[in-house]
């Protein structure tokens, strides 16, 4: 069952695409943004990532090669909780600079170009 703190992500993901422009909210329409407790133990993730992006950029749907596999954010709450010590203001603000760091990475940034913009 979900904790109280999946809502409060979903909230806040909610409000940080809400707040994007809008060109930028358009795109992100082709993102998924699941919100799961831990990154699943069969996949290849370490164990204490706070969000992945994974599947095709933006670019990639756009053009001929895209992969077919799901185009997705996922947001793991509860490295999120851990890393903020269940404080819900802090939770609130990493939840909206990793969901803004994957989507980056969805439009096709790297690290240093989200490093620049103050979401690393």
């Amino acid at each position: 069952m979900p904790s109280d703190f999946h809502a409060i992500a979903q909230r806040e993901v909610n409000r940080t695409m809400a707040r994007l422009p809008r060109h930028l909210r358009e795109a992100a329409k082709a993102v998924a943004i699941r919100i799961e407790d831990y990154p699943d133990e069969e996949s290849d993730l370490d164990d204490d990532l706070l969000g992945v992006f994974l599947g095709n950029s933006l670019a990639e749907l756009e053009g001929s090669h895209a992969d077919p596999a799901p185009t997705e954010i996922l947001l793991f709450v509860d490295n999120i909780r851990d890393y903020t010590d269940d404080e819900p203001a802090a939770f609130r603000e990493e939840v909206r600079i990793t969901l803004l760091h994957e989507l980056g990475h969805f439009l096709g940034l790297d690290e240093i170009d989200l490093e620049q913009r103050g979401l690393d």
